[in-house]
């Protein structure tokens, strides 16, 4: 692993490899800084990310992209209605000898693509859980051991429900970001249909190496947080939580559920990270504030009330803000 001479030295190298992945991901996707921010702080926190839009955003390529940039291997699985979870963690099979050996899946990568995660029944999304939460796999009663780093970059479209199976929370809960891709603006899309409509192909080049990684994962775990902080992130978390000593009026009158204290953990590695990437050697409460949208996300449910008047999740948690 990549040892630095001090932690100050290890945030500027850090701070300058963002600017260089950014660019270098920018030759390819266009005007998605602020998801390509969220998918690569997610990756220095140790966390998983998925991506919900409309076909046709490039949520596949901007992985793929972010894959490229870093010298790590990477597998994808497009899931369908018949995917097993063998197919994705692996099976034992047996040899000629009649000996059984385990013959790795597609998940025995540094990232992971599980494309349209939301087509595959419980049973199969639920083989990913053990690999998100523990980096391991246990097949037939043995564990075995995923690479580090270890990443799981899913994708979700919102629009077409028939044929898939929502994520159960359990699983959601795992991922660290939830992140939603719009539309790009004109001036994006022109420079879209520019880049890719001609016979010019774009070569990334690779940034950052698996020790590179593992050493800014150890790195951002380091960074101080002063108190303040930590007490804002984690006041945000129990403002959501409605009927207890410090929900909102928002969340009692909008909220079935609140976020759990994996938010909490969450908002602060990642404002922490936040903080690295922009030049900084401490987060503020800007940066709490700066991953709080796609963290919380996924981890606060509406009630009927709010479905029924057209509150969204995005205004509740601004006004939480």
């Amino acid at each position: 692993m990549k040892q630095y001479t001090s932690d100050k030295e290890a945030a500027d190298v850090l701070h300058h490899s963002y600017r260089e992945l950014t660019s270098e991901i920018s030759k390819i996707i266009v005007g998605q800084e602020e998801v390509v921010r969220l998918v690569l702080t997610a990756v220095f926190c140790q966390g998983h990310c998925l991506l919900v839009g409309v076909p046709g955003l490039a949520k596949t390529l901007l992985i793929h992209t972010i894959a490229s940039s870093l010298d790590m291997s990477f597998n994808r699985v497009q899931f369908t209605p018949d995917l097993m979870p063998s197919d994705i963690v692996g099976a034992e099979t047996m040899d000629k000898d009649r000996n059984f050996n385990f013959v790795t899946g597609p998940i025995f990568a540094n990232i992971v693509l599980a494309d349209e995660i939301n087509r595959t029944p419980p049973k199969t999304q639920a083989a990913l859980l053990e690999a998100m939460q523990e980096y391991s796999v246990t097949v037939a009663g043995r564990r075995y051991e995923l690479p580090r780093p270890f990443f799981v970059l899913a994708t979700q479209n919102p629009i077409e429900q028939e044929g898939t199976y929502p994520l159960p929370e359990a699983q959601l809960d795992r991922f660290m970001f939830n992140i939603t891709l719009g539309y790009p603006s004109y001036e994006s899309e022109l420079q879209i249909v520019k880049n890719t409509t001609g016979a010019v192909t774009t070569h990334l080049n690779r940034i950052l190496h698996s020790d590179d990684i593992l050493a800014f994962q150890q790195l951002v775990r380091r960074v101080p947080v002063v108190d303040n902080v930590v007490e804002y992130a984690v006041k945000l978390v129990h403002k959501t939580r409605p009927d207890t000593a410090m929900a909102s009026a928002q969340a009692n009158q909008y909220l079935e559920w609140g976020a759990g204290p994996r938010a909490s953990q969450h908002l602060i590695v990642g404002a922490k990270c936040n903080a690295l990437l922009n030049g900084k050697y401490s987060p503020d409460i800007e940066d709490v504030q700066a991953v709080a949208l796609p963290i919380l996300r996924h981890r606060i449910v509406r009630n009927f009330k709010a479905e029924a008047e057209g509150i969204t999740v995005e205004r509740i948690i601004q006004e939480l803000l």
